[in-house]
């Protein structure tokens, strides 16, 4: 469900901030944007799964790093969407990128929070950003593939990432940084790949 409360909202929205501030690519961005409130996505069934998710990868001897909670951020139009996502959860089939691997059977969440959208964000645009807990696991460094015949999850990691490339020089397109900063999540278990990757857990919309 969603939760809204007046005093905690207010310490929500500035958890909230402080989280997207912290996951900027773009220093500049400090200044453009305003976010006016948070709510709270309180999905017992996604925390207890991600919580089983580190379980059962902890047990399979993953190391800490590999285990941490780090965030990734999810744009939505509207609010439906994103409360849609919030109670079914981010499910395969919901990208229109498969640079990194095949959207059947993974999906693709933002790495920075001021980096969504394929599309440079223009100024008096509003819109609903999703702020959700992510296990990456095990990453791999995948080459992006622009043919349809799509790179496959890979046996033993739970992630995707484009390679580094760390200082991207300026003149990259909006849609290139965008692309280049997209995990690509999946969770594969006796061969077949889920539904909805349990790593992802959604906590705030803002």
């Amino acid at each position: 469900g969603f939760h809204q409360v007046s005093e905690e909202s207010s310490s929500l929205l500035q958890t909230a901030v402080s989280v997207l501030q912290s996951a900027y690519l773009d220093s500049t961005s400090q200044d453009g944007f305003q976010y006016s409130q948070a709510i709270l996505v309180e999905n017992d069934v996604f925390l207890s799964e991600l919580k089983a998710f580190a379980q059962a990868k902890e047990a399979a001897g993953y190391s800490q790093e590999e285990l941490e909670e780090t965030f990734a951020f999810l744009l939505f139009d509207n609010e439906e969407e994103a409360k849609e996502v919030c109670q079914t959860g981010l499910r395969v089939n919901s990208s229109s990128i498969s640079t990194l691997g095949d959207p059947a059977k993974g999906v693709y969440i933002s790495k920075y929070a001021d980096c969504l959208h394929p599309r440079p964000w223009y100024h008096g645009k509003s819109g609903y950003i999703v702020i959700c807990k992510l296990i990456k696991g095990k990453v791999k460094v995948v080459s992006e593939n622009y043919t349809t015949s799509y790179t496959c999850p890979s046996p033993g990691y739970d992630c995707h990432v484009a390679m580094s490339r760390n200082n991207v020089p300026s003149k990259t397109s909006d849609c290139q940084a965008f692309e280049q900063s997209q995990y690509y999540v999946y969770e594969v278990s006796d061969g077949s790949t889920a539904e909805r990757p349990r790593q992802i857990c959604p906590y705030i919309v803002i």
